[in-house]
């Protein structure tokens, strides 16, 4: 678990004001207003080329907008007296130079941003690379090199984490230690602001969401919210005689496709009113199973016309 902290006198609010970012002829973002709040862990969704990467680049004053502005407490990026104290980052697990060791990556920083020495003992155990702080960073897996990253981040204590794939690499184990230690962050009251392209992870390590498509705002909401509010909830039927129940279906104005051997996924009937409908016509129903969407059925549907990368198989559906 972090240290106990004493956590500067700023909120550590993340603050997009009509955020704009044009590359030559493309807009990467277009116009994007947001809060990422202290407390939760915000996840930050959108297809490939929506915009995460910039966005998040941008809040770190890595590019500079084109218009807008993006604050972290109050204060742009290149303002805050104290960055690596107030804003932890992990853009690219891969960007360490790799002849160092994983110590001396973390002392040169630690160094250069005024941090005491004890703070590089405390994230190598926290993250786990205890006993390769000694190797040289270009012999490490990409879980290593995330674990690495995730050290960096946290090496300054600081009261903001803004990370990018964070899971990417890890294992199994790793998956289940970042999602405790992201949700024991915002536990502290710390601002916890991560993307990722796990849904099902997501779903159970973030509090809230911002979804964005081709550069534009698409959701701001709680996880539960987006689910209800988007939800497309169907139920699984499974017959000894499908095709006569699959017939009733359709005249009654359902949607009815293959779901397992014997069995349909049935959209615009409720469980109730399929049941009622198969006992009234002396059908035997083996199984009636209502599936309420999950966050990777919701996203999916509601980003597929903002994916501005899709297969041909995704364009033809």
């Amino acid at each position: 678990m972090p240290e106990p902290s004493s956590l500067p006198n700023v909120e550590g609010v993340i603050e997009a004001t009509e955020l704009t970012k044009r590359y030559g002829g493309k807009t990467a973002v277009d116009g994007l207003s947001f809060t990422v709040r202290p407390g939760r862990v915000t996840g930050f969704l959108g297809p490939n080329g929506a915009g995460k990467s910039t966005t998040m680049r941008l809040i770190l004053g890595l590019d500079a907008p084109s218009a807008g502005t993006v604050t972290v407490g109050g204060r742009p990026y290149a303002r805050l007296a104290a960055p690596l104290r107030t804003v932890g980052c992990l853009l690219d697990a891969k960007g360490v130079h790799g002849g160092r060791t994983a110590y001396r990556h973390l002392v040169g920083l630690a160094a250069s941003n005024g941090l005491p020495r004890r703070r590089v003992d405390h994230v190598l155990d926290l993250t786990g690379l205890g006993e390769a702080a000694g190797q040289r960073v270009k012999g490490f897996s990409l879980g290593m090199a995330q674990r690495l990253g995730i050290a960096a981040a946290l090496l300054g204590d600081p009261e903001v984490l803004i990370l990018d794939e964070p899971v990417n690499g890890l294992d199994t184990e790793g998956i289940r230690w970042i999602r405790t230690l992201l949700k024991s962050l915002a536990a502290q009251g710390r601002t916890v602001f991560l993307s990722s392209h796990l849904m099902s992870e997501m779903e159970l390590t973030a509090d809230h969401l911002i979804v964005i498509g081709r550069g534009r705002l698409l959701a701001d909401t709680t996880v539960r919210d987006f689910i209800d509010t988007n939800s497309r909830a169907h139920t699984v039927v499974r017959s000894p005689e499908a095709e006569k129940l699959r017939e009733l279906l359709l005249a009654e104005g359902a949607t009815v496709r293959p779901h397992a051997p014997g069995g349909w996924r049935v959209d615009g009937l409720d469980a109730a009113v399929i049941g009622d409908l198969a006992r009234h016509h002396g059908l035997a129903v083996h199984e009636l199973t209502p599936v309420h969407s999950s966050l990777e059925d919701v996203y999916t549907a509601l980003s597929q016309d903002a994916a501005e990368y899709r297969t041909r198989q995704e364009a033809v559906r």
